[in-house]
C-alpha cells in the first residue's frame, strides 16, 4: 500500500481514560482504522494537558494523572482520510479531532528478514 505525497494527517486529541465499549478509545480507533485499511496510526502519550473543561492532566508525581492526554495521528490519502471520520464521529464521545494537508515524503516498511 502506497500513499500519495499530497495526503492528509488526522490527529485526534482524547484521554487514555475515554472509553468505547468495554475497550479503551484508542485501541478502538487504531484497530478500526487498521481494519478500514488506513497505512497507518500511532498513539502517542503525553506528559501534560488540557481541553475543553480546563482540568489539568499531568504525569507529576504528586499529581499523577489517571487520564492523560492521548494523540492519534493518522496519514493517509484525503478520501480514506474522509471516510474514516463518520466512523471515528460514532466513536468518540469527548475530544478533539483535526485535519490538515501534509506532504509524504516517504512510507516504507521493514524488509523482510532472509
Amino acid at each position: 500500500m502506497d500513499i500519495p505525497p499530497e495526503s492528509q494527517i488526522l490527529r485526534i486529541f482524547i484521554g487514555e481514560a475515554a472509553r468505547f465499549g468495554r475497550q479503551p478509545l484508542h485501541e478502538a480507533i487504531v484497530l478500526k482504522a487498521r481494519e478500514m485499511h488506513l497505512a497507518g496510526a500511532t498513539v502517542t502519550r503525553c506528559v501534560m494537558g488540557f481541553g475543553k473543561s480546563s482540568r489539568l492532566h499531568t504525569a507529576k508525581i504528586l499529581r499523577l494523572s489517571d487520564d492523560l492526554p492521548l494523540v492519534i495521528e493518522i496519514v493517509d490519502a484525503a478520501e480514506k482520510i474522509t471516510s474514516f471520520l463518520p466512523v471515528l464521529d460514532g466513536m468518540m464521545p469527548a475530544g478533539l479531532a483535526t485535519v490538515e494537508n501534509v506532504r509524504a515524503i516517504c512510507y516504507r516498511g521493514v524488509a523482510p528478514a532472509e
